[in-house]
């Protein structure tokens, strides 16, 4: 499962991160996990705010840290899917 969380660096980009790893942990799944902090890299994806969450190339938040229970939605979902 390839998840990239977009952001250059800020405290909720940094917070969606250690969510999102603890969701991982809570659900028992495995992830590639990229940080992308280049604003140019960022701008790649075409959205408008950070942070933002990608998983398979979908992007499922931007602007706000969701709630866990959301992030371990989207992965079980992902899992499910094939990840």
């Amino acid at each position: 499962m390839e998840i990239k969380v977009l952001g250059p660096g800020c405290v909720q980009c940094d917070r969606l991160e250690k969510e999102l790893m603890e969701a991982m942990a809570e659900t028992n799944i495995a992830a590639d996990v990229e940080h992308v902090r280049d604003p140019k890299a960022i701008g790649r994806y075409g959205v408008m705010g950070t942070p933002a969450l990608i998983i398979y190339g979908a992007v499922k938040c931007v602007g706000k840290v969701p709630p866990r229970s959301e992030l371990k939605k989207w992965l079980m979902e992902a899992k499910n899917k094939g990840g």
